[in-house]
């Protein structure tokens, strides 16, 4: 090797070791965002599939996984299981206070299996309580279900509360109802579940002053088709055979992915852009587009091929 081409040489692997380092310089940089989520799992599926992509992301540091509405410890246990299986069982699992519904739980008996389940569950208000105060102004809340916790928690200790970094939560429907894909008859607003069941909770959230970040129906009717389903619970993972295992205890064809549109947007929040806007909850669990100072940041259009594009290589670990 001539003296030209020899230092030509060693400058490039010079180069190449200092854009190395560079890299991984940059990626130790980046804080993981700290992540609680608030969770109905157990009756709709979403809810799994919200919860696999946040435990798949590096870029996530989930502090814990609450539950919310109905039988909370039965709830808790197929957190408890989901989260063994796929080798996150550090992660704390936390149970809010029960509550009556006639709504059946369609995965349960996958919290009944398996050893992961605990017999009990310590309080969800008083651990996310003590994890804002512990990192205040840096957790991010994840509500993807009705808001008994988050109403608790401000009764509790409103001081605390508003110290969290944002909520991100999927409820509401401000222009569009349940089964407007935006490609059939405009179908008029209407309470939304996680709304309705607890409208009290949903007023105080709204009013609280918290950063608040809101994925509505309108935004959220993200239908997984057969072609998707196939090529997720093909990949043999152990977050893709869960989900496979729930899916079919579930019992029903075509999930919609209302809940992971939350995960999505804290990851990668130009996938559901928001617009600032004053949403008054009224008795009914309608959430009223109104006039007035801004109390949200609400995304009320999506991508349905960009956001299965994003979550399915994510989950599926296809780029790792």
């Amino acid at each position: 090797m001539s003296g030209v081409m020899g230092g030509m040489w060693w400058r490039c692997v010079l180069c190449l070791v200092w854009l190395m380092a560079s890299g991984a310089c940059w990626a130790q940089g980046r804080t993981p965002e700290k992540i609680i989520i608030d969770t109905d799992i157990g009756d709709d599926v979403d809810d799994a599939f919200a919860l696999a992509l946040a435990v798949r992301s590096p870029e996530l540091q989930v502090l814990g996984v609450m539950t919310t509405f109905g039988d909370t410890e039965a709830r808790a246990k197929i957190v408890d299981r989901f989260l063994g299986e796929v080798g996150r069982a550090e992660i704390p699992v936390l149970a809010g206070k029960a509550t009556a519904t006639k709504n059946p739980m369609s995965q349960r008996r996958y919290g009944e299996g398996g050893h992961f389940a605990k017999a009990s569950h310590a309080d969800a208000v008083e651990f996310l309580l003590e994890q804002i105060r512990k990192y205040p102004g840096e957790v991010t809340l994840v509500a993807i279900g009705p808001l008994m916790n988050v109403g608790e928690a401000i009764d509790k200790d409103l001081a605390t509360f508003r110290k969290l970094k944002r909520v991100v939560m999927m409820g509401g429907s401000i222009r569009r109802g349940y089964g407007d894909l935006g490609y059939t008859a405009p179908v008029a607003p209407m309470p939304e579940w996680n709304i309705l069941n607890d409208v009290a909770s949903a007023q105080k959230l709204f009013a609280v002053g918290v950063p608040l970040f809101v994925m509505p129906l309108d935004s959220t009717q993200l239908k997984m088709d057969e072609v998707k389903r196939a090529f997720l619970f093909s990949q043999g993972t152990a977050v893709t055979d869960q989900l496979t295992v729930l899916y079919h205890l579930w019992g029903q064809e075509t999930p919609t992915l209302f809940d992971p549109m939350t995960v999505v947007f804290v990851l990668r929040p130009e996938l559901c852009r928001v617009q600032g806007m004053h949403i008054r909850v009224d008795e009914k669990g309608f959430t009223r587009e109104e006039p007035g100072t801004v109390n949200a940041q609400v995304c009320l259009e999506s991508n349905a091929e960009d956001f299965f594009k994003f979550y399915l290589k994510e989950v599926a670990e296809v780029s790792r």
